[in-house]
């Protein structure tokens, strides 16, 4: 992940897009102690910290323990902050002088080409420690975005968001609708498919239930589908005159208005809680929120959630990046650690755990017969991996994750307070302007 600040494979997140990507990715507290211990002690042992948003899973799937297990000298501490879009700001002012950085930060993928483009004098140099054999294995867009022009390698991938409906059958079926993976995606191949079903489960909806979790899920699973969307190739910003972008909007905003939605926001604690009570029947899916589903959704409703693919069959949302900052004390530590996380092994355990989508493409070819009986026995593996084949090569700009959270932030007004599409369209205008300077 990443669990997204808006995918957040974001992410949250990629809790962006990514990522965003994001995201893709539970979450812990944000905690600004850092060990005493980071230095090293005089016994050789090494504390490294990583800094991550949302939940990329590393510490739900022990994995850091097992890495521990393997490195008897090394500690490692997570210090996660829920929201990307919280963690990042703090990041930058650390960044600029601030201190109290990690060993390892976590990077959405709708910040990636920031830093590649304008933060290259921040970050250490992947290559220097080793980066060249690492980046054959990703996929060329996932490698080519931490790239900076000048050939360093800023940070190693973790995850994609490629994208699907997680839907829970028992709603559907007291809804009277079908429950059948395969009949619904044909249902709802196209968006406004996806939007008769919801007017036909708001006809007889259980008590307490709404169609979809938060009309800025299905909006960011639109835009993930796009080429362009928020900048072009050139670099240009064209959101504002971008077709895609105005019709997911303008969709979202038609499903907020037929009240499709539980009016809730993504990655707050009443959405969280809404997981486990039943409070929506649908949500846009990248792959790193099954594990987030899991978690909130608890036992309880294990077998009563299924996946089917989403409507267009593709899309990418969130995903992110693990880099280090330059001047890291234990920068070959770090790194070592880093790569570990990101390796072919350790993406497939995270997909087959916490449903985080690999990005080396050594790992996909692994997780294709992946199913999971938390959700009905879905057929994962073979869902995902469909939609990651259709995924279009992604056009990322510098501050693509500034564009979403304002436009996100105007669908949440035409959801949560009625304000008119129209009226919510130049907010967010007014709001992107206003953040990008």
């Amino acid at each position: 992940m990443r669990l997204p600040s808006g995918r957040s494979r974001t992410l949250a997140v990629l809790c962006a897009a990514v990522l965003a990507g994001s995201a893709l990715a539970g979450c812990g507290s944000d905690d600004d102690d850092k060990d005493p211990s980071a230095s090293g002690d005089p016994g050789g042992q090494i504390t490294l910290s990583v800094g991550l948003f949302g939940s990329f899973g590393f510490e739900e799937a022990g994995l850091y323990k097992e890495y521990e297990a393997l490195h008897p000298n090394i500690k490692i501490k997570q210090n996660a902050t829920q929201k990307e879009e919280v963690y990042w700001p703090a990041l930058q002012t650390r960044l600029g002088g601030g201190g109290d950085l990690d060993d390892i930060q976590g990077i959405e993928v709708g910040r990636i080409v920031d830093v590649a483009n304008n933060q290259a004098d921040k970050w250490l140099d992947l290559n220097t420690l080793g980066a060249q054999t690492q980046t054959a294995e990703y996929l060329g867009w996932k490698s080519k975005a931490a790239t900076t022009p000048d050939g360093k390698v800023l940070a190693l991938g973790t995850d994609i968001g490629p994208m699907a409906i997680c839907y829970r059958t028992d709603l559907f079926q007291q809804a009277g609708l079908p429950t059948g993976r395969d009949e619904l995606a044909q249902r709802w191949s196209t968006w406004e498919g996806y939007l008769d079903v919801g007017r036909q489960f708001a006809a007889k909806a259980p008590k307490g239930s709404a169609y979809m979790d938060s009309v800025t899920g299905m909006y960011n699973a639109m835009i993930g589908q796009q080429q362009t969307f928020y900048y072009d190739a050139s670099g240009k910003l064209i959101y504002d005159t971008n077709p895609a972008v105005q019709n997911a909007f303008n969709l979202s905003a038609k499903a907020a208005q037929d009240g499709l939605s539980a009016k809730l926001v993504q990655f707050q604690t009443d959405w969280d809680q809404a997981f486990a009570k039943g409070g929506f029947a649908t949500v846009s899916c990248p792959s790193w929120m099954i594990g987030y589903i899991k978690e909130k959704a608890g036992d309880a409703t294990q077998g009563k959630w299924d996946v089917a693919a989403a409507p267009g069959a593709t899309g990418n949302w969130g995903g992110s990046y693990l880099a280090i900052p330059k001047g890291a004390k234990h920068a070959k530590e770090a790194y070592e650690l880093l790569t570990w996380l990101t390796a072919k092994e350790q993406q497939v355990k995270l997909f087959e755990k916490r449903g985080s989508f690999p990005s080396r493409t050594t790992a996909i070819s692994q997780v294709a017969g992946t199913t999971d009986p938390y959700f009905n026995n879905a057929p994962i593996g073979q869902i995902f991996s469909k939609s990651a084949e259709a995924m279009p090569a992604q056009t990322l700009g510098v501050r693509d994750n500034d564009v979403k959270v304002a436009i996100q932030n105007a669908l949440n007004a035409v959801e949560a307070q009625g304000v008119k599409p129209d009226d919510a369209w130049k907010d967010a205008k007014a709001s992107v302007k206003a953040a990008l300077g």
